[in-house]
């Protein structure tokens, strides 16, 4: 077993980024907690750039006391330190169309998520760095962890040397967001996205499968949609129990059920041969996240992912997905609840 380097605040020099302009690709959720947080941390005002479309986050940007401009590729003229935070489905495109033409060479390109570095569709210069800086924590938990005096959970990794100082300057931004306080992980794009998608892919639809299959065989046995409800989902016991196991271990939160329960859920996970479920896994893994067969299926229907109604594939899926007996039963319930109010 090899045990991933954890990094604090005493192995990052904030020199390495002083006197750097430093250009936020987005000011959504990431973009406007990691930009206070570095200015917070001593960068100085006028060397932060937020490039950002004319919308409602540019506006929240000015309003934040940041200078904003529209144009990509002026912003990445100017950018020595260039942190991606717009959706990953949009990077390519607004990437190598409108920054890589006019970024620096020796420019420093920092993503949140590894997907497009570890899919290899960005062009980006051999004389570029590239890191990830990758917080584990939605960016208003960023924002206020830090204001606390806290730190978050945080994968770093390098994925591109063209400086020769690529880890320094990570761990210098991973220690302005205030990642370091309570360590910052040593990862790569690779395992990211890795973990991120067979995610997505693998453990959230078996478990959705799973309540949707467990709220059927209920239902079938005459147990009421509002029971039902309440009890798998709406009383937010679910929460409550990943909140403990956050805290106290993934085993160990049991402690807090009744005996009852302690003994039903271990006899019961014990007695489940997990061999066909690690098949599944494994096939998820290896033959649809890291061949490339899902980006390559993805890729297909990002241009589709931008219509209205029923021409999104996105749409399809939430159609097909409301049409099933745990979907229809919350809404009938929601509803009879708004109705009450």
């Amino acid at each position: 077993m090899v045990a991933a380097k954890i990094y604090y605040d005493a192995d990052a020099d904030l020199s390495h980024i002083q006197d750097k302009t430093i250009v936020f690709i987005g000011f959504g959720n990431q973009g406007a907690a990691q930009a206070q947080n570095l200015r917070d941390s001593g960068i100085p005002n006028e060397k932060i750039v937020v490039a950002n479309r004319e919308d409602h986050y540019a506006e929240d940007a000015k309003a934040k006391g940041f200078q904003v401009v529209n144009d990509f590729g002026k912003a990445a003229e100017v950018a020595d330190v260039l942190f991606l935070l717009i959706p990953d489905q949009v990077q390519p495109r607004v990437f190598n169309g409108k920054i890589a033409p006019s970024l620096k060479q020796n420019a420093v390109i920092v993503v949140a998520s590894g997907y497009n570095v570890f899919y290899k569709l960005l062009r980006i210069a051999p004389t570029n760095d590239v890191v990830m800086v990758a917080p584990r924590m939605i960016g208003s938990s960023v924002r206020s962890l830090y204001q606390k005096g806290r730190g978050f959970p945080c994968f770093v990794s390098t994925e591109q040397n063209g400086s020769g100082k690529a880890s320094e300057i990570a761990l210098a931004l991973c220690r302005a967001i205030g990642a370091t306080k309570s360590g910052a992980i040593e990862s790569s794009v690779r395992e990211e996205t890795a973990m991120d998608l067979f995610a997505e892919q693998g453990l959230w639809p078996n478990i959705i499968a799973l309540f949707r299959e467990a709220f059927s065989v209920l239902k079938e046995a005459g147990c009421s949609d509002e029971a039902l409800c309440y009890e798998m989902w709406m009383s937010k016991e679910p929460a409550e129990i990943f909140e403990k196991a956050a805290d106290d271990g993934f085993i160990l939160q049991l402690k807090h059920h009744s005996s009852v329960s302690q003994y039903g859920q271990l006899s019961g996970a014990l007695a489940i041969d997990g061999t066909e479920i690690r098949n599944h896994f494994k096939d998820i893994l290896y033959n649809r996240v890291l061949n490339g067969k899902f980006c390559e299926e993805f890729s297909k229907i990002e241009e589709a992912l931008e219509k209205e109604g029923e021409g999104n594939p996105l749409n399809q899926l939430y159609t097909r997905s409301e049409a099933c007996e745990l979907a229809q039963a919350e809404k009938r319930v929601r509803h009879r609840l708004a109705s009450q109010r």
